[in-house]
């Protein structure tokens, strides 16, 4: 069973000015619970409660909220509003948590290789907070680790995307070997639609081999002179050491305004209508 999951948490959150100036975006609410609850819930439900966050500056709201806040516990002790800090208890309970600073925005395959200590040689999952996930049967993250004891390779999470969006993802080329599941031959970050092989993007969910942290070692700046972990990925890829898995649920990208809208809507709507 793979138990470490990997948070990259140190952007600026830039779409989301003014707010992001002093507040990660990790922790913004979608109703009363931040985007980061959401996905330690869902690693949680892979059994992955070894939890690594890589944070940055202005980050520290982040190491906070699974920390004990004694004055908020005591001013509602004993209140109706002290169950509204259970889940969030629970998750301190079951979980092991560490945090390691990106010190440069150097892109997402440079964030997930700070975590290669938090790893222990191991593969491991990773969650970008920004992507909510929903499905209430089985999380996209327990779909991906079921893939992993399969394939014992590295699991990325797809979906169709419109065409004329696919320069805003990584991009793979692959053969269909089940009905959902993709044995992937190449991956490009940010094609522009004339140039992508394909319409199947890869989204913020991964379980990554170890070996990854070898093959970011070995990759140049790309898209946006960042290090990115498409690119990384793709060296697994041509070895045939990367699955890619079209996952059943919900994806919301709350990294912008209209998705961040749209998964608090949905949220109101299951909970309070």
């Amino acid at each position: 069973m793979i138990k470490t999951c990997i948070f990259p948490a140190a952007g600026y959150g830039t779409r989301f000015l003014p707010a992001t100036k002093t507040l990660p975006k990790e922790m913004l609410p979608i109703l009363n619970k931040p985007l980061i609850h959401y996905g330690l819930d869902e690693a949680i439900s892979a059994g992955m409660t070894n939890i690594g966050i890589v944070s940055g500056r202005t980050k520290r709201a982040l190491e906070d909220y699974f920390d004990i806040s004694y004055e908020i516990e005591d001013a509602i002790a004993g209140s109706s509003k002290e169950e509204l800090l259970n889940d969030v208890r629970e998750q301190m309970k079951v979980c092991e948590f560490m945090f390691v600073r990106q010190r440069k925005m150097n892109g997402l395959g440079d964030a997930i290789h700070c975590a290669k200590n938090i790893v222990n040689n191991e593969a491991f999952g990773v969650i970008l907070a920004d992507d909510l996930c929903v499905n209430d049967k089985k999380s996209v993250m327990q779909q991906m680790a079921e893939v992993y004891e399969k394939y014992k390779c590295s699991v990325v999470a797809l979906m169709q995307v419109e065409k004329e969006d696919v320069n805003k993802y990584g991009i793979i080329e692959g053969d269909k070997i089940e009905d959902n599941i993709y044995q992937i031959t190449n991956m490009v970050e940010k094609p522009e639609p004339k140039d992508a092989k394909s319409n199947l993007a890869i989204i913020g969910r991964y379980i990554l081999t170890p070996d990854i942290f070898e093959k970011i070692e070995n990759t140049s700046a790309g898209k946006g002179g960042e290090i990115q972990i498409t690119d990384a990925l793709n060296k697994q890829a041509k070895l045939g050491k990367c699955v890619g898995l079209v996952f059943d649920g919900l994806r919301f990208d709350c990294g912008n305004v209209k998705g961040f809208f749209e998964a608090t809507k949905y949220f109101y709507n299951k909970l309070y209508t």
